[in-house]
């Protein structure tokens, strides 16, 4: 197991002592040396093995006794460096982007264990949807009727709005109002069958690709 102390506090001579004494113990033990550097950020670190934060810059080996054995020159220069870190992001992303894949492919799986449920959910959604277009096609009967009697009451004002009493005209104005959001309401069901559908069929595809690998 690497022994790293970092970054270290400014400390005496005592104190450095003590870091290469608890160092250079487990090293000896390890049969390792001991590494130390000064990172891109100003810390000083110390480890039994060559530190990765310092491979663009010196690090020094040193004996257990904290004498200098040799200067390790720089691995990488710091673009180097930073194209590899860059690298290393890509791909831990990458790596997390498929682990995040296989943990939605398992509970895919465990919902679904084959297309007859598969089916059968596709079914109930789109059901769900069916009966509240159902119940706004109602109330659009309903409103029409409505719009009717309105009508013949307006006939005693020879079809004018404007001779209409107040009343009469917020009785129009407000049943207009609500046959227009109902049909808006409508159209935005419809949209969803779609998107449930489309949500079902990509579903499905990859459901068949994962029935496949059992």
């Amino acid at each position: 197991m690497p022994v790293s102390l970092r970054p270290l506090l400014p400390s005496t001579s005592f104190a450095w002592g003590v870091v290469l004494l608890a160092v250079s113990t487990v090293a000896l033990a390890q049969g390792k040396g001991i590494y130390t550097c000064v990172d891109s950020h100003g810390r000083r670190i110390t480890s039994d093995r060559p530190i990765t934060e310092c491979l663009d810059r010196e690090q020094h080996e040193l004996t257990s006794s904290g004498t200098l054995k040799r200067v390790v020159p720089p691995s990488y220069t710091a673009d180097e460096r930073a194209r590899i870190d860059a690298q290393k992001k890509a791909e831990e992303a990458l790596q997390a982007r498929l682990a995040e894949e296989k943990r939605r492919d398992r509970a895919l799986l465990i919902r679904y264990p084959n297309q007859a449920v598969h089916d059968r959910e596709r079914t109930e959604a789109l059901a769900q949807i069916d009966e509240v277009i159902s119940a706004v096609n109602k109330r659009a009967q309903t409103l029409l009727n409505q719009r009717k009697e309105i009508s013949a009451e307006l006939e005693f004002y020879q079809n004018d709005v404007s001779k209409a009493p107040l009343w009469l005209r917020r009785k129009l104005e407000d049943n207009e109002q609500q046959v227009v959001v109902q049909q808006r309401f409508v159209v935005e069901q419809t949209q969803e069958k779609r998107r449930v559908n489309a949500r079902f069929d990509e579903e499905l595809v990859k459901l068949r690709q994962l029935w496949g690998q059992k």
